[in-house]
């Protein structure tokens, strides 16, 4: 059955979740707080690079079901469900900072209709299900988490072809109605209390975060001893227990998720009397592994890199977004300048010219293409899995460098096609 839906905050999560649901037939209205956003999302321009995203916001606007508004409480009235989609920015100990979303919950409190249902989309910590019910002071209204599990580069498919529906709810009739909004997608459905559904979101990426940092220490461990991670991976791989995904090395992980729900489980968990030391661990892994890809380009170049001529080809944490909040990529980028070198850095979602106004890249010296910064540099580094370098020109690439070096952290690259062009090269947890 269509309903009426609000989303509040037109974000990553809101956007797509807006998106998605006029997709399967609701009537959605998303509401944000920046006016040139909101006209630009009424024509159909997409802010955020998102595979499919685009077409699926045409789509909607072109059928009537998806409009955009200036202002959270102009979103929700009639609305029977209002997703709120707002950040929780995070403090140095891992604690969130709830004050965006008591401010949205309290701003559309007065123009909820009764039995209207109120979920909780962003990452919030547990107990944020009572907090949001007292921000709205309405007995006559539900609060019910629905936490997100969508990959950056496929969320569109992930919302369309969802592994699970987490909805965390004290209300049984109330998880109903909320499931019903879903129904067409045929998922599994996991019907808890919030308090478990929240605990959901983080450990499902605390876990995640740890295969990742798992396989980064295994590689070390690969090359130590002569092994082979891919084939090692491989092996580990078919056992159904553990499975493929998440077994790939690389400089690290990042995005907006990772670093932000394992530090939250840290402080959740000791908030509650309990130090959760195996998740500490596997952020400490992950910090080393920043110097560790420092410490592989050094060694490449055999000298201290003082003045040393480094392209960094990627800046974004992974493939497939122009994400670059956490990027272990720029992790590493200032490792290296933190060491002398010189980085000149490509990316193909990042504008040389518009980058000046993004402080997270600093003062990182940027070329329009990976030719262009590789250009008598001592060593190229690899750092973001784009597809478009596996097909570069490496016979030009190796005529313009000063010394034809390669650092893949991705183990991206044809190793042995490159050494017969005379390339220097080492991957992660390989000879090859």
């Amino acid at each position: 059955m269509p309903a009426t839906v609000a989303v509040i905050g037109t974000g990553y999560v809101g956007l797509t979740t807006g998106a998605y649901l006029a997709h399967l037939g609701h009537t959605v209205i998303c509401a944000d707080v920046v006016a040139d956003k909101v006209d630009q999302l009424n024509r159909g321009e997409v802010p955020i690079l998102e595979a499919g995203l685009e077409d699926l916001v045409s789509e909607g606007l072109s059928s009537g079901r998806l409009s955009f508004v200036l202002g959270a409480a102009n979103a929700v009235a009639g609305a029977e469900f209002v997703f709120l989609c707002v950040p929780t920015p995070q403090g140095e100990d891992g604690s969130a900072d709830l004050s965006y979303v008591r401010h949205a919950a309290g701003e559309i409190a007065a123009g909820l209709a009764p039995e209207c249902i109120v979920i909780n989309k962003s990452t919030v910590p547990v107990g944020s299900t009572r907090v949001v019910e007292e921000a709205l002071g309405r007995d006559d209204v539900f609060v019910v988490s629905n936490p997100e599990f969508l990959r950056e580069g496929s969320a569109v498919h992930d919302c369309l072809h969802p592994e699970r529906i987490v909805i965390g709810s004290d209300d049984q009739a109330a998880a109903m109605r909320v499931a019903e909004l879903f129904e067409a997608l045929r998922a599994p459905l996991v019907i808890t209390d919030p308090a478990s559904a929240e605990t959901i979101k983080y450990a499902s990426n605390a876990f995640l975060a740890t295969k990742v940092s798992f396989v980064n220490a295994l590689a070390n461990v690969c090359e130590a001893v002569g092994a082979d991670v891919r084939e090692v991976v491989l092996g580990m791989g078919h056992d159904p227990r553990i499975g493929f995904e998440f077994l790939k090395p690389g400089p690290g992980w990042g995005g907006s998720c990772f670093p932000k729900d394992t530090r939250a489980m840290v402080h959740i968990a000791e908030d509650a009397g309990y130090d959760f030391n195996l998740l500490r661990g596997v952020i400490a892994v992950n910090d080393e592994q920043y110097e560790r890809m420092a410490d592989k380009v050094e060694r490449m170049v055999g000298t201290s890199l003082e003045g040393c001529e480094v392209a960094a080809w990627g800046l974004t944490f992974k493939a497939r977004t122009d994400d670059l909040r956490d990027s272990p990529a720029i992790e590493v980028i200032r490792r290296l300048r933190e060491r002398g070198a010189r980085v000149r850095a490509y990316d193909p979602t990042v504008d040389p010219h518009a980058a000046a106004e993004d402080p997270r890249l600093g003062d990182i010296e940027l070329g329009a293409d990976a030719y262009a910064v590789a250009a008598g540099a001592q060593v190229v580094v690899v750092l973001t899995e784009w597809d478009e370098l596996r097909w570069l020109d490496y016979a030009k690439v190796a005529g313009s460098m000063a010394e034809p070096r390669i650092v893949d952290t991705r183990n991206l690259l044809d190793a042995p096609a490159l050494r017969r062009l005379g390339f220097t090269y080492t991957g992660l947890g390989r000879d090859g």
